[in-house]
């Protein structure tokens, strides 16, 4: 029966050049056993075919022992064929299977769902190992713990998700299921064959290989290496990238080669003796690039197909004869343009924030490649956000979309069950269906998980929204949302659409003995804040108060600007604070890349600065920010933030000159307008007489660099007064960043006075002076005024 079950399903995806899902359900080891003959079947179907056809295997990895291009991913030995860890997963994007075998006995983890099915090759088959799928959504694995975050424990975890990713198994074309029998193969049964038939389609010989298009300037080569006529505009396209000042745009859904054709430019490029730095989320995202930049440069005939067809090689750096080369660098890194590139290629876009997709506008020329579906992040910042920053730039922008998929037909049924199963397509409401809502009339709604998984077009809008704010929300977030127990959603909704979406995060409450664990270096799950309050910040009480962190908060593109965002966490605040609830939390939360637009909207939401990361994101190049906001006026959470803010005052006034030497003014001034510590400005008469002298009359800043810090990091914190939400006060925007850049990052004369556009050095030395007149009218003791009566009267 199995044999029968997978030759049927292999036979129907090779005609039609798509892929189709074996489940095997039930024991473990009888699944395996199902695996195994499976595997022997469709080999043993290939070498009578091929003896019937007299073929030749030899030299050809698509024609080969279909053992040899089978992958495993499993949490146990027990497969003689290439075998991965369900973590290691990753390790499949940019190679193609003709079968991949995961096995979800022991974990099942949706992100590796994912990669598993990008993995499969048209034609061939995806087979899981599953549980009884009856009982499947009452099992717990070892994902269900990593997502029993203390103090949750496993049996708090649900099995919503998987209970979903059932219904979409038993309802999904081309998926077959056989279900396992206890007692052996006399109990087996086939509950669905997953077979389509005919669907008014033939399988058409392979195309000719494109050839390049007229007056095209990249190699014949770079063109015969394309296999659609998509990735032949793409390729032209990329042309560009050899004219400085240009840019191009190229967008597709997984699958249709946006990122091969990518490689095979570079390739062309560097041939052409360009410098192309080639930079992404990870490396293994660009690793598709380098192939087939690789093989191209190397004269490899199959530059354009998949599999590992080249010679071994630098992975990161190829150097082609020209002098051109092709290197990868991480995202922060490539940012500052080392080496100044000709042309920089950035791939999977969308998965970067819009801060730093705008460094790259500096290159020469600059190419931005993304998917548009898919768990490598599709956020709406690069389409919606950076696509406005990129034509607002001097740049001339090319724009060109893959459409045909390179390794399966069009209609193939598995792409579509992977895109409903983990919810690749999400999107949120249309435009037209949320423009001009209005922010008093929005309904404030819990999307709890039964709510969720019963509602689909909630659970799209809402999972939409998510993956639309931010750029690292993938499947694993999917199963978090309907299943962990930490994490609550809420919503704002107005005309039956969800317009605002805020993921929250339940921490803290830990006992004593969790905390001391913390305090002495172990990693406790999903208590982000309270862990770096404790092990970082070395605070063992931090994980005692009960907080609420937002995970993700984000508003429709359509309505940005008009307050969502404010009133959602206005409700949340209310809700989660009362104090007529006896489960009121101690406090709010939050950490995120800093950003100047993105403190100053947390602090006007009533959250304030505890601390800034010692470093910097490795994919946002950004550092984090974590604010607190405390449930209540007297209480844990106001204790808690009372004495990390006077730490966070205390530890910048020093640590601006070392580990945050080169954060970025704004946000130091934002991160310190944030901070609600009292200042105090206690100055000898020798400090206020330096200080005095440096702002009225011919002292130097040298004579008493702490006085100056001291006043510098008060006069950041008070702003006007202490204004919860006014800017403004008697420093200027320019002033404030002289203050950071020189006297708390302690940078040189000339490179502040470069980078804040003073004429001289001396300029930007008197200005100094200057911001720090009204800092000594404000602060100054009868001392200092005194002093300053000298300067004035003379």
């Amino acid at each position: 029966m199995i044999a029968a079950l997978a030759r049927d399903a292999k036979r129907e995806a090779e005609a039609t050049n798509e892929r189709r899902v074996l489940v095997f359900a039930g024991d473990r080891d009888r699944g395996l056993d199902a695996a195994y003959a499976a595997v022997e079947a469709i080999a043993g179907d290939r070498r009578e075919s091929e003896e019937r056809k007299g073929g030749d295997r030899n030299g050809d990895e698509r024609n080969g022992d279909t053992r040899e291009s089978v992958s495993v991913v499993s949490t146990r030995e027990g497969f003689r064929f290439e075998e991965h860890r369900p973590r290691n997963a990753d390790d499949l994007l940019g190679r193609t299977r003709e079968a991949v075998v995961l096995d979800c006995h022991e974990q099942f983890v949706p992100n590796a769902v994912g990669r598993c099915v990008g993995a499969v090759d048209g034609g061939g088959l995806l087979v899981l190992l599953t549980p009884d799928l009856d009982a499947w959504p009452a099992v717990r694995d070892r994902f269900d713990d990593s997502l029993a975050v203390p103090p949750y424990g496993i049996d708090d975890v649900t099995g919503r998700f998987r209970e979903r990713f059932v219904a979409t198994l038993r309802s999904h074309p081309g998926i077959a299921i056989a279900s396992l029998g206890a007692d052996g193969p006399a109990d087996d049964a086939v509950e669905r064959d997953g077979l389509v038939g005919s669907r008014g389609e033939t399988t058409a010989e392979p195309a000719a290989r494109p050839t390049a298009p007229p007056n095209a300037t990249f190699p014949a080569a770079a063109y015969e290496a394309c296999l659609t006529a998509d990735q032949v505009r793409a390729v032209r396209a990329f042309e560009a990238l050899a004219t400085p000042g240009t840019a191009v745009v190229a967008e597709a859904d997984r699958g249709r080669g946006k990122s091969s054709a990518a490689g095979i430019a570079a390739g062309a490029l560097a041939l052409g003796g360009a410098d192309v730095l080639v930079t992404a989320p990870a490396f293994r995202n660009a690793a598709e690039v380098f192939a087939r930049a690789g093989a191209l440069i190397e004269g490899n005939e199959h530059a354009g197909e998949g599999g590992e067809s080249y010679p071994e090689r630098d992975a990161r750096h190829l150097d082609a004869p020209s002098g051109g080369r092709v290197r990868y660098l991480a995202p922060a890194e490539a940012a500052d343009l080392p080496g100044d590139p000709d042309a920089v290629i950035v791939d999977e876009a969308a998965a970067l924030p819009v801060r730093l997709l705008e460094r790259f506008l500096d290159a020469p020329a600059v190419a931005f490649c993304t998917t548009v579906h898919g768990y490598e992040g599709a956020g709406r910042g690069f389409s919606i956000r950076f696509k406005e920053r990129l034509r607002a730039s001097p740049f001339s922008v090319r724009d060109v979309r893959l459409d045909e998929p390179i390794r399966y037909a069009r209609n193939d049924p598995v792409e579509a069950w992977a895109s409903r199963a983990l919810l690749l397509d999400a999107r949120p409401a249309v435009e037209e269906a949320v423009a001009g809502s209005a922010v008093g009339e929005a309904t404030y709604r819990t999307l709890a998980p039964d709510d969720l998984l019963a509602d689909e077009a909630l659970l799209r809008e809402a999972f939409g929204l998510l993956v639309a704010a931010h750029y690292r929300t993938e499947p694993n977030d999917l199963a978090r949302l309907l299943d962990a127990p930490n994490l609550a959603a809420r919503a704002l909704v107005a005309e039956g659409r969800v317009v605002a979406v805020a993921l929250l995060a339940r921490e803290g409450g830990l006992d004593a003995e969790t905390r001391r664990g913390m305090y002495e270096g172990e990693r406790v799950r999903g208590n982000m804040v309270p862990d770096v309050l404790t092990s970082q910040l070395r605070d063992e009480a931090a994980a005692e108060p009960r907080g609420v962190r937002t995970v993700r908060i984000a508003t429709h593109h359509a309505l940005r600007g008009e307050e969502f965002g404010t009133r959602l966490l206005e409700e949340v605040h209310e809700e989660f604070g009362g104090e007529t609830d006896g489960d009121a939390v101690d406090y709010f939360s939050v950490g995120y890349g800093a950003t100047p637009r993105l403190l100053r909207f947390w602090r006007r939401a009533g959250y304030r600065t505890v601390h800034l990361s010692t470093s910097r994101n490795d994919a946002s190049g950004e550092y984090s920010a974590i604010m607190l906001r405390p449930g209540g006026e007297d209480g844990p959470g106001s204790a808690l933030l009372g004495r990390h803010a006077a730490a966070f005052r205390d530890r910048e006034r020093d640590g601006l000159s070392d580990a945050h030497r080169d954060v970025d003014p704004g946000v130091v001034v934002g991160a310190l307008r944030a901070c609600s510590a009292p200042t105090t400005v206690d100055l000898t008469e020798i400090e206020w007489r330096s200080v005095v002298g440096a702002s009225y009359g011919p002292g130097m800043y040298d004579s008493a660099p702490g006085a100056f810090r001291d006043l510098a990091v008060a006069a950041l914190i008070d702003g006007e007064g202490g204004s919860e939400t006014s800017d403004g006060d008697a420093l200027d925007d320019r002033e404030k960043r002289l203050l950071v850049r020189k006297v708390l990052q302690g940078h040189p004369s000339e490179s502040v006075a470069d980078e804040l556009g003073y004429v001289s050095t001396g300029a930007c030395m008197r200005a100094l002076g200057d911001a720090y007149e009204p800092l000594v009218e404000r602060y100054g003791t009868d001392f200092a005024l005194e002093e300053r009566e000298r300067f004035i009267n003379d």
